[in-house]
């Protein structure tokens, strides 16, 4: 038997059996996804980008968005927000100077060597059928899993590490908290971990947070390794949201209905490159996620200059307003985490620990946008690490021109068995 056989009950794989009515219902959802394709594109790398109609994209499928008139572009006055440039240690280096030294290069996407897709549409990567049959549920497909850490902790430290402590899930971040929160940037350098079991994922994110621990909102953006969602390793451009820690909403990019695209140069879970190996060139891509305050969209602009699209405020009921932290760095999620033996050997970063920094994983550049006119490096930040021997986060603040985040680390080692 190959890898898929009918039978007269079903769809048989080597993980199970697929039931005749999940097979019609994976069938039906593609079918739904694909009907406003314009134009298909097929990328180098196997994926199938399909170049759906802006105004018939998923998001609209959402019942808070039926009667949603899409933002092309963000507010003007706002979107020319500039950093600020007052001198702290010493003046911070602009991307294009960066570049120009050779210090950083931009990513770009695979599938944008094969086509594009035509103004008016957006391009979407189509959803591999196989892997939508390995979902638990259609429902389920490409959200996190809502696990909760039930570690008591101070009642006046509840608030601060409600982001943080997850089951299953195993962070290196750095974070800020304290203030009304309208943006949060950085520099995300690309890697490609290893990611050992196919239900396990490692990414790199800037996120966005507001309310509790086990009802909190969050908006994010970055590099992910996925297999159950991509169906892959490849290292892949994604987006995520929810409005209630993953219990019954979000998902990553366009798979369930909520974030609004704009862009038809960017396609969101495309894979990306070149990726950065240790000893090379350290390749990244940037991210800044900001809030209009004219419509209340949170934005998400790509490489400095491709504004993506945004989550609009009806998806929320708190975010919405402001941000309450903001984080950067990496995160794993595995059922093998978390005072788990044997622990996974899923990597975060390039699974260099964050002392190695010379060749760890990071995150530069990194600004916020408060009350304040202006983007700039948070006055106050903490580093946290869910399983510090596993995976480690270290701050460089001091002496420098900008501060810099390194993390990650191998997963299971002799300091984490």
């Amino acid at each position: 038997m190959g890898l898929y056989s009918v039978t007269v009950y079903g769809f048989v794989n080597r993980d199970g059996y697929f039931s005749r009515h999940k097979i019609i219902e994976v069938d039906k959802k593609l079918k739904h996804l694909r009907r406003h394709s314009l134009k298909t594109i097929q990328s180098k790398d196997g994926d199938i980008i399909d170049c759906i109609d802006i105004k018939k994209q998923p998001a609209f499928d959402h019942p808070a968005l039926k009667d949603h008139k899409i933002q092309m572009a963000p507010t003007p006055t706002y979107n020319s927000v500039k950093e600020d440039t007052t001198p702290t240690k010493s003046k911070p280096k602009t991307m294009k100077q960066r570049a120009e030294g050779s210090s950083m290069i931009v990513t770009s996407q695979v599938w944008q060597k094969s086509g594009t897709c035509p103004e008016g549409t957006i391009p979407v990567r189509r959803i591999r059928k196989r892997d939508l049959l390995k979902a638990h549920s259609i429902e389920e497909y490409g959200r996190k899993k809502p696990s909760f850490s039930h570690r008591k902790v101070d009642q006046l430290n509840q608030n601060l590490e409600s982001f943080l402590q997850l089951q299953n899930h195993s962070k290196a971040i750095l974070f800020t908290d304290g203030y009304r929160y309208l943006g949060g940037k950085g520099d995300l350098k690309v890697c490609n971990p290893f990611v050992e079991r196919d239900d396990e994922y490692s990414t790199a994110q800037i996120a966005l947070l507001n309310g509790a621990y086990n009802d909190f909102e969050c908006i994010e953006s970055g590099w992910a390794v996925n297999p159950s969602v991509y169906g892959d390793r490849q290292t892949r451009l994604f987006i995520y949201w929810t409005a209630d820690a993953s219990k019954k909403t979000g998902c990553f990019d366009l798979i369930c209905p909520g974030f609004v695209q704009t862009s038809n140069e960017i396609a969101l879970g495309a894979a990306i490159y070149p990726i950065s190996i240790p000893g090379g060139l350290p390749y990244i891509i940037n991210i800044y996620i900001y809030k209009d305050p004219i419509t209340n969209n949170w934005w998400l602009q790509y490489g400095e200059k491709t504004n993506v699209g945004y989550w609009p405020p009806e998806l929320f009921e708190a975010i919405c307003y402001n941000a309450e932290s903001v984080e950067w760095g990496g995160e794993v999620y595995s059922t093998r985490v978390a005072h788990s033996t044997p622990h996974t050997r899923t990597q975060m970063g390039n699974g260099h620990f964050a002392t190695v920094y010379g060749d760890a994983c990071s995150v530069s550049r990194m600004r916020i946008h408060d009350n304040s006119a202006t983007l700039k490096i948070p006055e106050w930040v903490a580093k946290f690490s869910d399983e510090y021997y596993c995976y480690d986060v270290w701050y460089m603040g001091d002496y420098i021109e900008d501060p810099q985040l390194y993390y990650g680390g191998p997963g299971r080692n002799p300091m984490c068995p």
